[in-house]
């Protein structure tokens, strides 16, 4: 049976508060809940009306307001921490200005060689096809037989040909969320439209940590902690874009901080609607990020915690977490399939590992309810304990360049990439290295040495703080929850990232890790603060909490500075247009070089509205047999009133080698790319050309008179 909390006041209690300030806070908080439930509802109203073929902007677009004003309503009854006028409105300043520097610098993805650009053409294809999964006319790329053809694909990266020769359709890669929500941009300003929709989600993504860091830290510490974060370059880089990770910062924020709240209701033995919002916000991030299910996975351990108390609101939180669980994963079987075939050997052991969590938590929890308690003398030491393994851990992850490499098989597509990478930066060619023992050195590289010790220090004292207040009988602190999941899903990270290691596309993992150890910094400044100016001048304790803090925000600072500007691949959505432009009616296109194959069949398909087919790297090496498939595409094509064009991004020369007459340059555009490095820190971009050549398919030779 649990103890009444401890009588001293701690950072998640509520203190008195003008009328004004239980406004502010509960306006903040409505906010970014009700923001986090629309993306999870939008996210399930796209699996059922895209799966439906019924994504249309007349419908969708009056839902999608109703749904804001439903989440609005179901978020405004959930109880909020009152914050201090300046407070609030610091918070809001700091999203606010984080949007605005987010927007006004964003990337222009649009041709699919990452994720961003994915996501994007995703969107458009939902915008304009009004469903997930495309059918496409066997008839627009000159029937059945030519897709039948040795080499001859509707396939592109991130876009998978499924169905039949007769019945054929592309499937988007990625589950259905940021699709989803990228096309209402579509709809309303274009693909430029789509493009500033993540500074949007990234500004409330930060207002949920700052809020969060309110619960924790302390109300008038808030703004420092989202500061911190919105300073962080990679929360900045794949704010730019349209990645998933904004949208995921939004729902797990969300959940996360409606957790806290959930927690702080339950002290009383109320289970109120924060309970159920938090499990349905961690659980529904699986539908904007398939690995989502890891922080899911993390919730069964605090719940059974909470349970073992003698408190009610975790089986709220669990009923949530597993039906929206259940549900993305449903999504992403019938719309994601061939997705999730791709990443079975990364997901089947993760879904294992959360059958084994929830089965040793519910054997603990059988094992406590007959009675079984820890005993005295290990209670005693547990909290020292835990907070020495925590230390040992961060050492242990931090040790790892010094006695591991890690590598995957060398035949795995991934280490291709890296080796040629390693190639063009003069290192040493080993493309089976996934360099995930340098993880915590990814970390150094944006917030510095010094706060990740400071943040070690603070969670382990939160821990032991944690374990001290269960020893004693005492209900845990409201900050618990999000501090396991956030600890837990970091050390999973750090351990293996599970990306193709070329900065700063691999820092897209650590947008769990570098916030968490901001927020740590900025409560060991706060507690630091709290302590001394009990014990010591005022001055030794502003000195003190404002060491801490420039510990943080400085290097943070000096490491984003070179990027404050930059804006990757501006000018690629004009080239693409100008492409799109090039084409007439009745044009199909067959891409003939790697680069054509890889970046540009969709773009045309979906984008540009011309039909499309690719070639595999096997056709492609076999010049007699690309002209003879030219020869027979053309024909078929020619039959059903149509040009075929060949299209090569390499250079004109696979189109000279087909003999086509009329080539000519439809693009001639020099872009900024990410600069790709494996050992360093990125400090600006590199060009890449966005060139591509066309030219009508050649013309059989006449037959000879006479």
């Amino acid at each position: 049976m649990s103890h009444p909390p401890s009588a001293h006041p701690t950072a998640d209690e509520d203190l008195p508060a003008t009328v004004g300030e239980h406004r502010a806070g509960r306006w903040l908080q409505t906010l970014v809940l009700g923001a986090a439930t629309w993306v999870v509802v939008m996210s399930l109203l796209a699996v059922v009306l895209a799966g439906l073929g019924a994504w249309f902007p007349w419908l969708v677009l009056p839902l999608a307001a109703l749904a804001a004003a439903g989440c609005g309503w179901w978020a405004n009854g959930i109880p909020a921490r009152p914050l201090p006028l300046w407070t609030a409105g610091l918070l809001a300043a700091v999203a606010l200005g984080a949007g605005v520097w987010t927007a006004a610098t964003h990337s222009e993805q649009v041709l699919p060689r990452r994720d961003a650009a994915s996501n994007l053409q995703a969107g458009i294809s939902m915008a304009q096809t009004h469903r997930r999964v495309v059918p496409v006319d066997p008839a627009s790329v000159g029937g059945p037989a030519v897709l039948a053809l040795d080499g001859v694909t509707l396939a592109s990266p991130a876009f998978y040909e499924t169905g039949t020769d007769e019945k054929p359709s592309v499937q988007p890669q990625f589950v259905i969320g940021p699709g989803a929500v990228w096309s209402l941009g579509v709809w309303l300003g274009g693909p430029a439209g789509a493009m500033l929709l993540p500074a949007v989600a990234s500004a409330l993504g930060i207002l949920a940590i700052g809020l969060l860091a309110a619960r924790s830290a302390g109300a008038r510490w808030s703004p420092l902690a989202a500061l911190g974060v919105a300073l962080l370059f990679p929360v900045l880089h794949t704010a730019r874009a349209t990645y998933s990770e904004p949208l995921a910062m939004v729902t797990l924020g969300g959940g996360l901080l409606a957790l806290v709240v959930a927690a702080r209701e339950g002290r009383d033995g109320v289970v109120g609607r924060a309970a159920l919002l938090a499990g349905v916000l961690v659980g529904g991030t699986a539908l904007v990020r398939i690995d989502g299910l890891r922080e899911t996975m993390l919730l069964v351990p605090v719940a059974a915690l909470a349970l073992a108390q003698g408190q009610r609101w975790p089986r709220a939180t669990l009923v949530g977490a597993g039906l929206s669980t259940l549900l993305a994963f449903g999504a992403a079987l019938w719309l994601s399939n061939q997705y999730l075939g791709t990443i079975a050997a990364s997901l089947v052991p993760l879904v294992a590992l959360t059958v084994l969590m929830a089965l040793a938590s519910g054997a603990l929890l059988w094992w406590q309810r007959r009675g079984a308690t820890v005993p005295q003398h290990i209670s005693r030491h547990l909290p020292d304990a835990l907070a020495g393994v925590v230390v040992l851990v961060g050492l242990f992850l931090a040790s790892r360049p010094l006695w591991q490499t890690v590598r995957q098989s060398p035949d795995d597509p991934g280490s291709r990439v890296v080796a040629g990478l390693q190639l063009r930066q003069g290192l040493t060619v080993d493309g089976g290295r996934t360099y995930a023992e340098q993880t915590v050195v990814w970390l150094s590289w944006w917030v510095g040495v010094p706060a990740l010790v400071i943040a070690l220090a603070a969670l382990a004292w939160a821990v032991r703080t944690a374990t001290a207040r269960w020893t004693r009988g005492e209900v845990l602190p409201a900050w618990t929850g999000p501090l396991l999941v956030a600890a837990g899903s970091s050390v999973l990270t750090l351990w293996r990232p599970g990306i193709t290691p070329d900065h700063p596309w691999a820092e897209r993992r650590l947008l769990i890790v570098l916030p968490f150890v901001v927020v740590l910094c900025v409560a060991a400044a706060a507690y630091a603060v709290r302590h001394l100016s009990r014990r010591a001048p005022v001055g030794v304790a502003a000195t003190v909490g404002a060491g801490l803090s420039l510990a943080m925000l400085v290097p943070t600072a000096a490491a984003t500075w070179p990027h404050r500007a930059e804006r990757v691949e501006a000018g690629a959505l004009a080239a693409v247009e100008g492409v799109c432009r090039s084409f007439e009616p009745g044009d199909v296109v067959l891409a003939v070089d790697s680069r054509a194959a890889n970046e540009w069949p969709q773009v045309l398909r979906g984008q540009c509205g011309v039909p499309s087919l690719s070639t595999t790297r096997a056709l492609q090496q076999d010049p007699a047999r690309l002209a003879q498939t030219v020869a027979t595409i053309g024909a078929a094509v020619r039959a059903n009133g149509g040009r075929l064009v060949l299209l090569a991004a390499e250079g004109p020369q696979a189109l000279e080698a087909l003999q086509a007459d009329g080539v000519r340059q439809v693009s001639d555009t020099f872009v900024a790319e990410d600069e790709r490095l494996l050992e360093r820190r990125p400090d600006g971009l590199a060009p890449i050309s966005l060139e591509v050549w066309t030219a009508p398919a050649p013309a059989p030779a006449a037959a000879p008179e006479g």
